[in-house]
């Protein structure tokens, strides 16, 4: 039997799902639902959750809800063109600009990518999860995960550059 988070650490944990969420595309409002959702049930099964698997339990949680919800309400609505740049006072316009069009790129080329790969990628370097928490994710082995994640990558690469070379 493991010992439940404390408030402070799964309001963290709940935050990094949520950023993930958003990163993925899923509206904020839905976003939300689905980490109160996860959180509900995290508090009614955190006894029966290992604590080194919290995160990649949160998200697979958050996942599943989501993909419920847009199922039961038939829509599928990813929003990659929502605003994802902080806006600090001292950044100058340019800057600012110059960052939201990069995250629209970004943005675009993982939509052109396979859902496997985009998501591969975000699970990774936006929510910084290790090999071994994706691949338990996702209920793959660790080679598939590294093997994928190598793959992405590398079309990924060859999208950014069919991109810039067509113009």
């Amino acid at each position: 039997m493991e010992e439940p988070l404390n408030n402070e650490v799964l309001n963290r944990e709940l935050n990094i799902v949520f950023q993930y969420l958003v990163k993925k595309g899923v509206p904020h409002l839905d976003a939300q639902d689905a980490v109160q959702e996860t959180a509900f049930k995290y508090l009614t099964y955190a006894d029966s959750i290992r604590s080194n698997k919290v995160r990649s339990w949160l998200i697979r949680v958050a996942l599943n809800y989501f993909y419920d919800q847009c199922r039961k309400n038939k829509k599928y609505i990813l929003n990659f063109e929502e605003d994802r740049v902080g806006h600090q006072v001292e950044e100058l316009p340019e800057f600012i600009i110059l960052a939201k069009e990069r995250a629209e790129e970004f943005s675009r080329l993982l939509v052109s990518l396979k859902p496997l790969y985009s998501e591969l990628l975000l699970l990774k370097y936006e929510s910084d999860l290790s090999y071994a928490e994706i691949s338990q994710l996702l209920g793959i082995s660790i080679s598939s995960v590294k093997m994928n994640l190598f793959r992405a990558r590398k079309s990924l690469l060859k999208c950014f550059k069919e991109a810039h070379y067509e113009r």
